[in-house]
């Protein structure tokens, strides 16, 4: 039957009570997860582009924002007070693990407030286990902010407090830009729905799954949505002027949405495991409250199509990891799907985190390894057995962030640099035009550069035209990864 279901005086008092400790403890056990990673895997180029930007004042970092990276402008600006302390590998990932447990523990109130106390516990559960979780919850980026600040919206909306819910999605559009793709998700509360909730298992009762936007007024969710809309709709345009910035990302055609789950959960087999027993959860969420229902579906399913719109319709965006804001909600209709289980909830929910945690075993090696973030600098640097008056040539400048970062105690001499910070309008480096003559004199040179031995690079070619040949070159295990290379003067050149 189609209805509107009323709201009670005091929504929360439907519930099953749950002690609020146990959000905290699954938000510190989330985040103790995703600090694990930090201190093993070194930084790469987006961490390190976080640092360059932050060490900017900001004066600097607005000027930055007006030529590339606009959108991640709040973020930037976050990081330059928080490295004000320290620029330590823990210290710059911290925030992102503290976003990952706000997340967790904003998981288990809303699992609890759509479902029960299994459910949200269960998705706390799931959602830290996964390796993209780890992955993220130490990555000095802003995707672990996204993930959380849609999962609170999500739960302001159904809390139905229009002011708390207009600020979280104003925080969903300073995170990153893409997170608001989750957001028409949320129009779904707007529509009448069959609630046909069941009490049984200590699930939360009909009034409680039903406390949506149309129990308070479609309009006030409109005007608060609208409202908080405002920081994503600035940084929209500011982002639209910078598409230059993102040439580098090739278009994709619809076979990438069948690496959804393994990009969801950070590994294949987790992956398809869970989204086959999320789209099952969807199914039964749907016949519980067809609103939330679809809500929570369109938190799963709507970012990947509508990044994979835009890429045809404006330009090329589709990368995996602006779609990490749907890991929470594919951890909650996991869970969903479990707690339906009529008197083997509990059981169920323990067996299918052993079982997703067991095949994530392999993935939470790998990104906890010095290589786990693609871009080994530490390796690099070994690599490179010096003789006095050897002489270093970056493929790409901004890799000098890096080695800056971790520069060993002797150093080749970065004979193209000029002057010690990147430039006012990028994370490159002012360099020497003339690379022959910043090279007189010497007989050996490293280039370094990010990409495969085969990459063909303006610096590569400079350097050869200036007398030399390559000698010998590594590269690291993945892909992109950094390639190091020796190159020695040619027999008989000056």
């Amino acid at each position: 039957m189609t209805a509107t279901i009323a709201a009670p005086e005091s929504p929360t008092h439907a519930l099953p009570r749950t002690p609020p400790w146990l959000a905290v403890v699954a938000g510190v056990v989330a985040c103790a997860v995703a600090l694990t990673g930090s201190g093993g895997a070194t930084l790469n180029g987006d961490e390190l582009a976080t640092l360059s930007a932050a060490r900017r004042g900001i004066s600097g970092m607005w000027e930055l924002a007006q030529h590339i990276d606009g959108h991640f402008l709040p973020y930037y600006v976050f990081m330059h007070f928080w490295t004000a302390f320290g620029e330590a590998e823990l210290w710059l990932r911290l925030p992102s693990a503290v976003a990952i447990g706000v997340a967790a523990a904003f998981l288990v109130c809303l699992g609890r407030r759509l479902h029960g106390t299994t459910a949200g516990l269960t998705a706390a559960a799931l959602f830290a286990v996964l390796p993209s979780v780890s992955y993220y919850g130490a990555f000095a980026r802003s995707y672990a902010f996204a993930a959380a600040a849609v999962t609170i919206s999500f739960w302001c909306l159904h809390r139905a407090r229009w002011v708390r819910y207009a600020m979280s999605v104003a925080f969903v559009g300073c995170t990153h830009l893409f997170a608001v793709l989750v957001l028409p998700a949320h129009l779904a509360l707007l529509r009448r729905s069959t609630a046909s909730a069941t009490s049984a298992g200590g699930t939360a009762s009909a009034k409680s799954v039903g406390v949506t936007a149309s129990a308070r007024g479609p309009w006030g969710m409109v005007l608060a949505m609208a409202a908080g809309f405002v920081p994503a709709a600035v940084l929209g345009l500011i982002g639209y002027g910078e598409r230059h910035a993102i040439s580098w990302i090739p278009q994709r055609g619809p076979e990438v949405l069948l690496k959804f789950p393994k990009m969801a959960a950070g590994a294949s087999g987790i992956g398809l495991l869970l989204f086959a027993v999320a789209l099952a959860g969807a199914v039964l969420m749907i016949r519980r409250d067809t609103r939330w229902g679809l809500a929570l579906s369109g938190w799963l399913l709507l970012p990947p199509v509508l990044l994979l719109a835009v890429s045809h319709l404006v330009t090329p965006v589709y990368v995996d990891r602006y779609l990490f804001v749907t890991a929470p909600a594919l951890a909650l209709l996991a869970a969903i799907a479990v707690a339906e289980l009529p008197r083997f909830a509990v059981p169920a929910a323990v067996a299918l985190t052993v079982a997703a945690g067991a095949l994530a075993v392999p993935q939470h090696g790998e990104i906890r390894e010095p290589n786990g973030r693609f871009e080994d600098v530490p390796w690099a640097i070994r690599r490179m057995k010096l003789e006095p008056g050897d002489a270093i040539v970056y493929g790409q400048s901004s890799l000098r962030t890096g080695f800056d970062y971790y520069a060993a105690a002797v150093m080749p001499d970065d004979v193209l640099r000029e002057g010690t910070a990147p430039a006012a309008d990028s994370f490159a480096y002012p360099e020497k035009v003339d690379v022959a003559a910043a090279l007189a004199g010497r007989d050996r040179v490293w280039l370094v550069w990010r990409g495969a031995k085969d990459a063909d690079l303006p610096a590569i070619e400079k350097v050869r035209q200036a007398g030399f040949d390559r000698a010998q070159a590594w590269h690291s295990a993945d892909i992109p990864g950094l390639t190091v290379s020796l190159y020695t003067r040619k027999a008989g050149l000056p």
